[in-house]
């Protein structure tokens, strides 16, 4: 498969040529197409732009250079491209592009598990990272944005301590000047019925003064029984611009889900693995918690201050500053994966089921909290040094961030102590109840307060010299941790570079370099203090833009080595304890083409990575392909029809004893959408339309993740 992907990304780039003219006059990178097939189709050819990604000081490079000039690779959803593929929630934002997994673990209503070049990655709003530690606050909703980002490789030059797969960043719907009013009214499959409300708007004679209101009330079941995902969010935002050269926006961000957990960490045996008697699981799906004990019931609010100032015509400041505080409540309880009935019988040395589909669960209970402020300040400055360009970009950032996480873990349910009243029978699960409050009372463990302090300054600079383009970077931080039991001090420099030459012809080679970093607490056999994990990426590749017909492709080789990480098995005693490297390596290729009345999105990947004992890295693909397609017919102006497919190859999980390869799957995605008046359209979204049963990952602990099924999703939008 790995061959037929790389085939498909050279015959994509033979076949493209010529360059694309950029659109230089607003904020974005923009393809613009007048429809001349025929006489009777230019005379009503009405100019399109497709706007296929905002260049913004809150987006994730913190600059306006075009992305064609960077020597780095980004994938950018619009609001558009999510609204025309049905993206439901985060993860599925991610499942275009190339290089990216965007649902690593199933099903789920916990969080977004999404990973880059074979790692996870941490997620940001408009700059400013938005997600600290685990389960502790609300999912990001889709609706509440403009945009989503994916700056794939280190990127500690701009953001400080983070993975070397990259960020995912999402620009937030803030006041816009001439754009309109909506409200969407959606229903799909599993009772998922959502109002939606995106309210924008002048507040003055002037425009001074601008308001928008994003509203989402949601209330839905789930593919797996028992659990919901209801929430309400409220999301209102208020821009002030005294001049031409100022704006400042406030904006609110409240939200309050009521759910439980989607991911039910099914044993490997029955899902992937046949039982003893050589069947499967009836329902991979089926629910292993217990109603009326789990849920996970979650909580934001966050203030956000956005401003912009153009101090004169080389210099802008602009900064981000950010408060947000989160808490869940989480009671679960899952199957314990390990050995199911098999480790029941051996226990207590004689049969205790009747079948092997019987399995001790654990019961949890949680309550997480964290809290956040920060601010991100940066000025841009445009100058000239003989016969060079430069835009220099200078940033102080800062971020506190403190979490709390309590919990008491009652394994096995009782199991270990010869209580076996709360086995579940999988293939016919008849729900017993959960263990008494006191149980979990005594077992409760109050951990300390965490607390994280980063301090960064950065400096940037994209020198222009001709046709070529070259940026240097550099970051210093400084990051404080407090454990609650430990207070450690770290120190890191980053550096980035890069080199690109823009070819007449439309075709940019490049090459660049980038390092990242992560804090690693603790102390070694030498009481040494732990250095931090660090990162570095080599990357080469070719971005062309096309003339003939618009487009743009993308082409990259990368080179990722992660180091500094815990020792590999086969040196477990050694004093130094950080001789671990991961090392992975990659080609990607993405591109979008306009042909009119015809436009296509397309993405390739392969990868090859190992973990420090040279096994695969978990439950990460070795390659993926997608393609999506929009025609709108020249006969039915108000009629347009999408269609994807998305192919997601194998995954492994060993540990040199147990291994588990998860099969490589394809699914495909339906769109039609019909504009019934001016203000009144309708669409309907199939993803995974043939209904089909798949797992995204099973671990070598001994579980598995079911995919997503089928999900059918109607709505209809006013627009006003």
């Amino acid at each position: 498969m790995n061959k037929k992907i790389l085939s498909l990304a050279v015959t994509a780039i033979l076949m493209s040529h010529a360059q694309a003219q950029e659109d230089e006059s607003g904020g974005g990178i923009a393809i613009e197409h007048q429809a001349a097939a025929t006489e009777k189709a230019e005379k009503n050819a009405v100019e399109k732009i497709e706007v296929v990604g905002m260049r913004s000081p809150f987006g994730a490079t913190k600059t306006n250079t075009p992305i064609v000039e960077l020597a780095r690779t980004i994938s950018i959803e619009t609001a558009l491209d999510l609204k025309q593929k049905g993206v439901l929630n985060l993860s599925q934002s991610a499942t275009y592009m190339a290089g990216v997994t965007g649902e690593s673990y199933g099903y789920a209503t916990r969080v977004d598990s999404i990973s880059s070049r074979g790692l996870s990655i941490p997620r940001y709003r408009d700059s400013i990272q938005e997600l600290f530690g685990s389960y502790n606050s609300t999912r990001a909703e889709i609706y509440t944005m403009e945009q989503v980002e994916l700056l794939k490789g280190p990127a500690s030059v701009l953001y400080g301590q983070g993975s070397p797969g990259g960020i995912m960043n999402y620009v937030s719907k803030t006041p816009t000047l001439g754009k309109g009013s909506e409200v969407v009214l959606s229903y799909g499959n599993f009772d998922r019925a959502q109002v939606a409300v995106d309210v924008n708007g002048s507040l003055s004679e002037d425009d001074k003064w601008m308001g928008r209101f994003v509203g989402i009330y949601r209330n839905a079941d789930s593919q797996v029984d028992y659990v919901s995902d209801d929430t309400q969010v409220f999301m209102p935002s208020l821009s002030f611009m005294p001049s031409d050269d100022t704006t400042l926006t406030l904006i609110g961000l409240f939200q309050d889900t009521d759910s439980d957990t989607a991911a039910q960490f099914i044993p490997v045996e029955g899902t992937l693995l046949p039982l003893a008697d050589g069947t499967y699981l009836p329902d991979q799906d089926v629910y292993a918690g217990e109603p009326g004990f789990n849920k996970f019931d979650t909580k934001s609010n966050q203030v956000t201050l956005l401003g912009e100032h153009l101090i004169n015509d080389t210099t802008s400041l602009s900064f981000t500053a950010l408060w947000r505080d989160g808490e869940a409540d989480y009671h679960q309880a899952w199957a314990t994966f390990t050995g199911g009935t098999r480790y029941l019988n051996a226990y207590v040395g004689a049969p205790v089921a009747p079948t092997d589909t019987f399995v001790p669960r654990t019961f949890y209970q949680a309550d997480n909290t964290f809290s956040q402020h920060a601010f991100d300040v940066r000025v841009n400055k445009g100058f000239v040094t003989g016969s060079f360009e430069h835009e220099l970009l200078a940033g102080l950032q800062y971020q506190n961030v403190k979490t709390d996480a309590n919990s008491a873990y009652y394994a096995g349910g009782g199991v270990l102590q010869g209580d076996f009243r709360y086995i579940l029978d999988l293939a016919n699960p008849e729900y017993t109840g959960a263990p008494e409050q006191a149980i979990f009372d005594a077992i409760y463990n109050d951990a300390p307060e965490q607390t994280v302090t980063d301090t960064g300054l950065y400096l940037s600079d994209q020198i222009s010299f001709e046709n070529w383009r070259v940026t240097l970077g550099l970051r210093h931080d400084r990051v404080d941790n407090d454990t609650g039991v430990t207070e450690q001090d770290d120190t890191q420099t980053s550096y980035s570079a890069g080199i690109l030459y823009r070819f007449d012809n439309g075709i940019s080679p490049y090459l660049s370099y980038a390092e990242s970093f992560e804090t690693v607490v603790g102390l070694d056999n030498n009481n040494n203090q732990l250095k931090p994990e660090e990162g570095r990426q080599y990357e080469a590749g070719i971005k062309y833009e096309l003339s003939s017909i618009p487009g743009f492709i993308m082409l990259a080789y990368y080179d990722i080595e992660v180091s500094n990480l815990p020792n590999p098995n086969g040196l477990p005693d050694e004093a130094a304890q950080q001789q671990g490297v991961t090392t992975i390596e990659g080609i990607e290729l993405e591109g979008r083409v306009d042909f009119g009345q015809i436009t296509a999105q397309f993405a390739a990947s392969v990868m090859d990575a190992e973990d420090p004992n040279g096994f695969s890295l978990s439950a990460q693909p070795d390659s993926n392909a997608s393609l999506w397609i929009n025609y709108s017919p020249l006969e039915l102006e108000a009629l347009t029809v999408g269609a994807g497919i998305r192919y997601v190859g194998e995954s492994v999980s060993e540990n040199g004893v147990i291994r588990y390869d998860t099969p490589s799957y394809t699914l495909g995605d339906l769109m039609v959408s019909y504009v019934l008046s001016d203000n009144l359209d309708l669409q309907l979204n199939v993803r995974n339309v043939t209904d089909k049963k798949y797992l995204t990952s099973c671990l070598f602990r001994g579980d598995c993740f079911p995919g997503v099924r089928r999900t059918v999703n109607a709505s209809l939008t006013y627009s006003f």
